[in-house]
């Protein structure tokens, strides 16, 4: 197998595991008269991107989010057929996780709309966009720091990746979902059939993940690679 298809291979892999075990977790939620309640679904979400990331992170970077892998192409970190070709990768992973999800809690279609993320009361939908686009931004942010920037600490990412999920679910899961992730937002829609306000998914992660990538990549990359050269150049003198 060539080495673009490991990599695509890879991010179906892993959306497949984070929509199975987030969307999931709802769906058993329900039927165990609500034992897992927010802070297991939490957990039960972080630790599934951690595992992933230490899983696939060094055959694909383990994006497992098409507002990742977009923040990734704008700041020119992986080209545009690559960019393409993660998405699908990665919606593709997200539906067949949806469809097997069906086959073993058909009755959380009905119950929790197979764990589709959907707003909470009083919240519109200008509301959930920017609370996606805040949530998301701080997540590619520390995904930057701890993964892109060569100045982080090694094997730290999984961890520091896993625990931003776990908590921004924690704080965000009753108003939107904390999807943060369009294609863990799309799978579940799709088999289920629901809808309701889903282009908040797509919107509010990708304008906050560009935000991040960009914010990060000419702030704090580019002036720390000024201030080593400097500090080699001084070196030398």
């Amino acid at each position: 197998m060539s080495d673009p298809l490991r990599k695509y291979l890879a991010e179906f892999i892993g959306t497949f595991a984070l929509v199975f075990i987030a969307a999931g977790s709802n769906a058993v939620d329900h039927l165990s008269y609500g034992s897992l309640g927010l802070t297991g679904m939490a957990i039960a979400t972080g630790v599934t991107v951690m595992v992933m990331i230490y899983a696939v992170g060094h055959i694909s970077g383990a994006h497992i989010n098409p507002a990742v892998t977009i923040s990734m192409a704008v700041t020119k970190k992986m080209g545009i057929r690559d960019c393409f070709a993660y998405i699908m990768s990665q919606v593709a992973g997200a539906c067949v996780a949806s469809i097997l999800l069906l086959k073993i809690f058909p009755s959380s279609v009905n119950t929790v709309n197979l764990g589709a993320t959907s707003l909470g009361a009083n919240v519109g939908p200008e509301t959930g966009i920017l609370i996606e686009a805040l949530l998301t931004f701080l997540l590619v942010f520390t995904i930057f720091g701890v993964a892109v920037d060569s100045r982080s600490p090694p094997g730290i990412a999984g961890f520091a990746i896993g625990a931003f999920v776990l908590l921004a679910i924690l704080f965000g899961g009753p108003v939107t979902g904390a999807s943060m992730n369009p294609a863990r937002s799309f799978g579940p829609a799709l088999i289920a059939g629901y809808w309701a306000d889903h282009l908040v998914y797509w919107i509010g992660p990708i304008i906050g993940g560009i935000i991040a990538a960009v914010l990060y990549d000419n702030v704090f990359i580019q002036e720390s690679n000024l201030e080593e050269q400097a500090d080699a150049a001084g070196e030398s003198i």
